[in-house]
This record gives C-alpha cells, sequence and structure tokens, in this order.
C-alpha cells in the first residue's frame, strides 16, 4: 500500500506475461484441435490400406483371395476386401466421352461397408442383387464440366477397356449404372470422384488374372491399427507390403502440433521471466527503504525468518494478483485472435485438398480452448516465478544486522 504505483507496474509485468502464456497456449490447443478435426474428415482412422511393397514403383499387387481371408480373421480386423485398378478406360454414352483417371474392381458390397460415411450417393443407389454389368461412377466423372451431366441412373453406358498394352487389345463392354456418387474425396492413394467402380469378378474375367491389387482393412476400432498392421507385415514378410495407417499419421500431426504449442508457450514465458527481473527490482529497492523498518522489527524480537517470509509473501502476493488478472485476459486475447488472425485468409482462392480431394476453404477462426489445468498451473507458475525472484532480496532482509539497520539514513 505505501508504493501502489510501483507496486501496480510490478504487478502489471507479471499480468502481461500470464495474458501471453495463456493467450498462446488456449490459441494454440484450439488450432490443434481444430487441425486434427479436419485431417480426421479426411481420414477414416479404423481403415487399413494393404499395398504391395512394389506398387508405389509401379508393379503391381499380386494378393490372392487366401491373403483377404487370413487378413480378415485377424483380431480387430472386421472386414477385408480386395481392390484392383485399372487405368487406360473411357466412357461413352451416345455422343458423350469422359476419361476417368482409374477404374475401380471392388466387391461393391463389402467395400461400401469399408467407408460407408464416403461413398454415399449424389443420385440412384447401391442395388440389392450386384450384377455383372453393374457400375457406379465418381462425382467427376459424372460432372465432366459445370454444366454437363454425362450420364444418370438407370442409364446403360459403353465402358472401353484396354485389356493388353503391348500389343494393344481393347474391348468394348456395355455397364448399367446403378448409381452416381457425392463428392467422396481421395482415401490413401485413391481420389474416388475420378473413379468409376465395377464388380471385381467382372474385371478378373475380362483381365484373366485372380489376384488383387490392394486390401482395404476395415477395424474394430483404431486402437486396432498398429497390432493388426504388425501381423499383416510379419505374415507377408519384410518388404513385401506396405500398410497405410491414418491414425499412425494422425498421432504423429499430434505430436508435431503439440511440441509447436509447447514452443510458443516458451517463447511467452520469457515475458514471465522478464516480470520477475522487476520483482527482484522493486523487493531490492524496497529492501533498501524499509532497512530501519526491518530494524525496528529485529529489535523487538522478530526472527530472521518472520522478516523472510514477510517479503516472500509480498512477492508470492504480486504473483498472485498478476496471475489470476492474467488469465482471462490472456482468454479474452486469445478469443479476439482466434476469431480475426486469420480473416485476411479468407479472399485466398480455396485449393482442392490432397487429403479429402474436395475444395477447401483456409481457416477463417479457431476457437480458443483453456483447460483447467492450463489456469491452476498459469497461476502457480507466476507466483512460482516471484517468489524465486524476491528469494535473494527477501534474503538480504532477514539477514540485516539490527544495530546497523537501526543506523541506516
Amino acid at each position: 500500500k505505501q508504493r501502489r504505483f510501483r507496486t501496480s507496474l510490478t504487478t502489471l509485468g507479471v499480468v502481461i506475461g500470464i495474458t501471453a502464456i495463456i493467450g498462446l497456449a488456449s490459441l494454440g490447443e484450439g488450432f490443434r484441435v481444430t487441425i486434427s478435426k479436419q485431417m480426421e474428415q479426411g481420414f477414416e482412422l479404423n481403415v487399413l490400406t494393404v499395398m504391395s511393397g512394389g506398387l508405389l514403383t509401379g508393379v503391381p499387387g499380386s494378393f490372392t483371395d487366401d491373403d483377404v481371408r487370413n487378413i480378415s480373421k485377424m483380431d480387430g480386423v472386421v472386414l477385408a476386401t480386395p481392390l484392383i485398378q485399372k487405368s487406360f478406360v473411357k466412357l461413352f454414352n451416345d455422343s458423350k466421352a469422359v476419361t476417368p483417371l482409374v477404374m475401380l474392381a471392388v466387391n461393391f458390397t463389402e467395400f461400401w461397408t469399408i467407408y460407408p460415411d464416403r461413398l454415399i450417393f449424389e443420385n440412384g443407389s447401391l442395388p440389392q442383387s450386384i450384377k455383372n454389368d453393374t457400375t457406379v461412377i465418381g462425382y467427376n466423372v459424372e460432372h465432366p464440366s459445370e454444366n454437363e451431366t454425362f450420364a444418370y441412373p438407370g442409364q446403360n453406358i459403353t465402358i472401353q477397356l484396354t485389356l493388353e498394352r503391348m500389343p494393344p487389345r481393347i474391348e468394348n463392354r456395355t455397364f448399367n449404372i446403378a448409381g452416381t456418387l457425392s463428392k467422396s474425396g481421395a482415401a490413401g492413394f485413391i481420389n474416388f470422384d475420378d473413379a468409376i467402380f465395377i464388380p471385381i469378378d467382372t474385371v478378373k474375367k475380362l483381365y484373366n488374372t485372380n489376384s488383387s491389387d490392394m486390401i482395404f482393412v476395415r477395424l474394430a476400432d483404431s486402437s486396432y491399427s498398429d497390432s493388426v498392421a504388425k501381423k499383416i507385415e510379419d505374415r507377408f514378410g519384410e518388404g513385401e507390403v506396405r500398410v497405410l495407417v491414418p491414425a499412425a499419421f494422425m498421432e504423429q500431426v499430434e505430436t508435431i502440433l503439440n511440441m509447436l504449442q509447447i514452443f510458443l508457450t516458451a517463447i511467452a514465458s520469457i515475458a514471465l521471466l522478464v516480470a520477475g527481473l522487476g520483482i527482484m527490482n522493486i523487493m531490492t529497492v524496497s529492501v533498501m527503504e524499509r532497512t530501519r523498518e526491518i530494524g525496528i522489527l529485529k529489535a523487538i524480537g522478530a526472527k530472521s525468518r518472520t522478516v523472510l517470509t514477510m517479503f516472500l509473501a509480498e512477492a508470492a502476493l504480486i504473483g498472485l494478483i498478476g496471475g489470476v488478472i492474467g488469465v482471462p485476459l490472456g482468454y479474452g486475447l486469445a478469443q479476439f485472435m482466434g476469431q480475426f488472425l486469420f480473416r485476411f485468409r479468407s479472399q485466398i482462392t480455396p485449393r482442392r485438398s490432397i487429403i479429402t480431394g474436395t475444395e477447401t476453404h483456409p481457416l477463417t477462426a479457431v476457437t480458443p480452448i483453456l483447460s483447467w489445468q492450463w489456469a491452476v498451473g498459469a497461476i502457480v507458475f507466476a507466483i512460482g516465478v516471484s517468489v524465486i525472484f524476491g528469494w535473494y532480496p527477501a534474503r538480504k532482509a532477514a539477514k540485516l544486522d539490527p544495530v546497523k539497520a537501526l543506523r541506516y539514513e
């Protein structure tokens, strides 16, 4: 009370430090949760993709039906289904023609069980009885341009297949469209929007093959991802297969975002350390100004630890007040920054996501998240820093000789 202005300025330093810590911590947590949710929308965390070890280098896979059955029997696996991927196809509907990026041969019932939330029909539906000439086409194939529709459910289209490339052997087959998909995005390395789907048994007969290129595995829970992936790799041998585990990728992203949050909080803590130097400074001056008072206290019987406790209590009180004020101010600052920090990005042209395959808009807002652990921790940290930096002047006051202190002018 005797030095209100000076104490207020010192407390303000603590307030600024805690405000910076809470602001960046809550904004960082909100940013982490926002990014995680966006990425989870692009990944089915309970789905594994099993590929041949050489598939990425252009060597096709060679999974048999026995491989699919063995994987489906593993603990934690709900369903395993094969997929054959073919290129060099072209679709014709009267005078219209379109070239899809890829043709996917699947077991329709099983594959739609793997991706029930992604493969949504825009028009039509999946028939209960799948025939050999059934096909489903992706969004971009159905809409080759903004004002054009290639075909509708129920129509027959001609699919031109390149069965052999050297020398080329081309065959035309008629298929009936069961339905067209809404924007589905990508799963692993396959963008469903640019694909057409036909029965896998039909492709095996046309291409005279009994092997598949990939196996998609749906798990009972994403927690089985690592164990099932390890079993699959052990079964085929080292380097023979590659298992795409979305949950593991998400864990790496979470780790990076957590490290970023800690880094930002550490930077903000520097402001609180600077405030601690201010506390040390004001308390050192306070000891000099109150030397005679300390001498009188010790002369009438006050012990050294009583004087020490008195000065440390003043430092702790400054930290407590600064922390209590700084926590709501920091959260308020985070709310302001979360709403307006990304506003300038709203004019950026949306781009197609490599994860979902659909257009994504830049972040325009982040909702800060402040846990009670962070709030309590920040207050305790403020008190701790204040006490640490107040220790030296408090100890200096406690060791004053009462006789010399009474003579101090």
